[in-house]
């Protein structure tokens, strides 16, 4: 095998982004009585919208993970017109929801499986809440393929950030050439393993154009990376 190890973004690689953020959204305004309210899809929309920006900056440095977190549930409230006390509980059932939410990407479990029958060693690599994290993988049957996760909220370093994985590196006692990242994103988990010499594989299924930007392979679903890894 090419490959010793293959480290795998979490959201929107295994785990169905969207539809876990809209079971995590309906939790949360359940506990806080608002589920009744009228253009729920609207709201939605605009949780959504807020999330995405922040989180996009930042993977451009301008916030830590952990601060966004606590940002985009506040600026939520606030556009939303609601009341400020709605913001912890609001925030904690949000929390709440997304620990207990596992809608599986097209694949994810198919691709874990024989990866981990081949012999590959299978790691996690996320930017979130540690325990969240693996309560969801969990609660999708996919735990047991794994060796460890690395979180970024355990590590202490986000991804992009060369620290996260180098300490994941290290942590597992492999080489960078010995790993193959996976994962959605060209900012945190394709140029962020690159900075460390990692062969990477972006998970593409809308078929963005990859531009200037390089990587090892390009798959569009998660067989292919099955087919990639043949023995």
């Amino acid at each position: 095998m090419k490959y010793k190890a293959i480290f795998v973004d979490i959201d929107d690689t295994l785990l169905d982004y969207i539809p876990c953020c809209r079971q995590s959204f309906d939790e949360a305004l359940q506990l806080i009585q608002m589920d009744h309210v009228e253009d729920i899809d609207r709201l939605f929309d605009l949780f959504m919208e807020i999330s995405n920006r922040l989180f996009s900056e930042a993977k451009q440095g301008k916030y830590t993970v952990a601060q966004v977190m606590d940002l985009y549930p506040a600026e939520f409230i606030e556009r939303a017109g609601w009341p400020q006390h709605l913001l912890e509980p609001f925030t904690q059932g949000f929390r709440q929801g997304w620990g207990n939410s596992h809608a599986l990407v097209e694949g994810a479990y198919e691709m874990l499986q024989t990866l981990h029958q081949r012999g590959y060693k299978l790691y996690a690599a996320s930017n979130s809440f540690g325990h969240l994290q693996r309560k969801r993988l969990t609660l999708a049957g996919v735990m047991p393929f794994f060796e460890g996760t690395y979180i970024s909220m355990d590590i202490g370093y986000d991804k992009p950030d060369r620290r996260f994985y180098e300490f994941a590196l290290k942590d597992a006692q492999l080489s960078a050439d010995e790993v193959l990242m996976v994962g959605d994103s060209m900012t945190t988990d394709i140029i962020g393993a690159q900075q460390v010499g990692m062969d990477t594989c972006w998970f593409n299924p809308a078929q963005r154009p990859l531009g200037e930007k390089k990587t090892t392979y390009e798959i569009q679903s998660l067989s292919q990376l099955v087919a990639i890894l043949q023995d």
